[in-house]
């Protein structure tokens, strides 16, 4: 190994051990208590040498934000790489949003970063310009599912990808966040299992999309994973 390599392998792990301590001070303290020396101090590193990596806090929470993003990315891409009808796949894409709010919350919970806008002057155009970058790689994988579902013949000529993969974001995003927030008061107060209240949304999205053929594939799909379950469970 080349000294230039293994200085660029040093310097990528640093950067990983400043993630890992962020993360760890971040998921203790959120961002308004979380301090560059405290968070120096559990990397082992001077406050200087954070700086040579992000130039703010806003920018060193937007890259743990994103390591979720990345987890997300792969559940998403997976999920839609099952091989099933397109129609089922775009399902599967809701479900792994779900598997991923209930696995990684601390990520999710990070996205509310997002609602402060006067914490957004603090972030570089750097790390705005690299979070974009995250989000489309995201949004892509959605989008491509969907058109895959229209171009099929399964879902309606006049969806819009875009527009329904936000339609089907904001179902699950709002009943998530209240399940973040107030899951609780809903099932006691209303008798309502936020989870199952989503996964109604989203059923209501798809019917209002498919067309006939579609309805027909993803009824069938539904059937096949119901049949495969119950052979796992025996």
């Amino acid at each position: 190994m080349g000294i230039t390599e293994r200085k660029e392998r040093e310097k990528e792990q640093r950067r990983e051990d400043i993630l890992d301590a962020a993360e760890r001070v971040f998921r203790d303290k959120g961002l308004a208590a979380a301090t560059m020396d405290e968070i120096a101090e559990h990397a082992e590193l001077g406050k200087s040498t954070l700086y040579l990596y992000y130039k703010s806090k806003e920018d060193l929470y937007l890259a743990v934000t994103m390591r979720g993003g990345e987890h997300l990315y792969e559940m998403l891409k997976a999920a839609a790489s099952t091989g099933e009808p397109s129609v089922k796949r775009v399902w599967n894409m809701g479900e792994a949003y779900l598997a991923y709010f209930n696995q990684y919350r601390h990520y999710f919970q990070m996205y509310y970063f997002l609602e402060n806008s006067q914490l957004h002057s603090q972030v570089s155009p750097e790390m705005s310009e690299l979070c974009a970058l995250a989000d489309q790689k995201i949004w892509g994988v959605v989008v491509s599912t969907i058109q895959e579902a229209i171009d099929e013949g399964l879902f309606e000529k006049d969806v819009v990808p875009i527009q329904a993969a936000v339609m089907f974001w904001s179902n699950c995003n709002g009943l998530m966040r209240q399940m973040d927030r107030q899951d609780a008061y809903w099932e006691k107060a209303l008798n309502i299992n936020l989870e199952e209240t989503m996964q109604k949304g989203n059923m209501l999205l798809m019917e209002g999309m498919m067309t006939q053929k579609g309805r027909l594939e993803f009824e069938k799909a539904m059937n096949q994973q119901q049949t495969n379950r119950e052979k796992e469970e025996t």
